[in-house]
């Protein structure tokens, strides 16, 4: 009886996975030629960048963005980011901690690219945000990270540009839903009397829309750089560089010095990239006041 019951309500299966491989393979056969055009753009950007940081001596790098922490933060910044940075240095992790910085710093720049103008465009057509925008971000957001490393791979294989593409998916949706925010909540009244002034679409957004959202537009900034950074030890397992693999490494032989040296440093790039960055929002935040004022 049971058996009979199992066999009247089995249910066909339905083949998602392969509908996905599917469209894989597609943008492999015929799109081929554009991925190779992401792969060089992708990989000179983060080795030019590499090439400037590593072109600098170690202490003169870390004085300078000793003295940016002091002057966009305050001396308590200053000196966090100092003795940060020379504990990243004297742990002999430099060359990695530059490495995860560049990608880190490219793929948060080609996110924020991509991301702030959809988030405009779903700001400004609320049914393109609500019906398209807002569920691939969902999606994007509940999606294991680990799953975007499988078509990464595939299209431009193991190495710094897969992971800097894993990277960009994985954080670009906070700067997207941000920017929509902020856009959405800018008050009525002003608008009205914008419009009221003869303002112009484009106006409207360059000087109203965009600088009233702008504190909200650097959380979705801060928030979009710190997961490009959390995504850094994944990226790791396809061949990107950097503290990840020093990570990574020290996971495979059980080694709990490195493996503690390397994920220390992660955290003093991330609370470093974090302060800055909210430090900006802060010093736009107050020149906004000023100016109103």
């Amino acid at each position: 009886m049971t058996t009979m019951m199992r066999n009247v309500m089995v249910i066909p299966q339905i083949p998602v996975g392969d509908f996905f491989e599917g469209i894989v393979d597609f943008l492999e056969r015929y799109f081929g030629w554009l991925f190779e055009i992401i792969n060089v753009i992708i990989e000179s950007s983060v080795g030019a960048l590499e090439w400037v940081l590593f072109l600098l001596p170690a202490l003169v790098l870390i004085a300078i963005v000793t003295i940016l922490a002091w002057v966009l933060g305050n001396k308590w910044l200053g000196v966090g980011a100092l003795v940060g940075l020379m504990l990243i240095y004297s742990m002999d992790l430099w060359d990695s901690a530059v490495q995860t910085l560049s990608l880190v710093l490219v793929a948060s720049l080609i996110a924020l690219i991509i991301g702030i103008p959809i988030g405009i465009l779903a700001a400004k057509k609320q049914r393109f945000g609500d019906n398209i925008v807002r569920p691939i971000l969902d999606f994007m957001q509940t999606m294991p990270a680990f799953v975007y490393l499988i078509p990464a791979i595939i299209l431009f294989s193991r190495g710094t540009v897969a992971g800097s593409i894993a990277t960009i998916v994985f954080a670009m949706p906070p700067v997207v839903r941000l920017t929509n925010l902020g856009i959405r909540q800018v008050p009525s009244d002003v608008m009205e009397a914008a419009r009221s002034l003869g303002s112009t679409g484009k106006q409207l957004l360059l000087k109203i829309q965009l600088p009233i959202a702008l504190p909200t537009i650097f959380a979705g900034i801060n928030q979009t750089v710190m997961l490009a950074l959390s995504m850094v030890v994944i990226a790791s397992m396809i061949g990107a560089g950097g503290l990840g693999s020093d990570v990574r490494s020290a996971l495979s032989r059980v080694d709990i010095g490195p493996g503690f040296e390397a994920g220390l440093a992660v955290v003093i790039l991330a609370m470093l990239i974090d302060r800055i960055t909210q430090s900006l929002s802060e010093t736009n935040g107050k020149g906004k006041k000023e100016e109103s004022s």
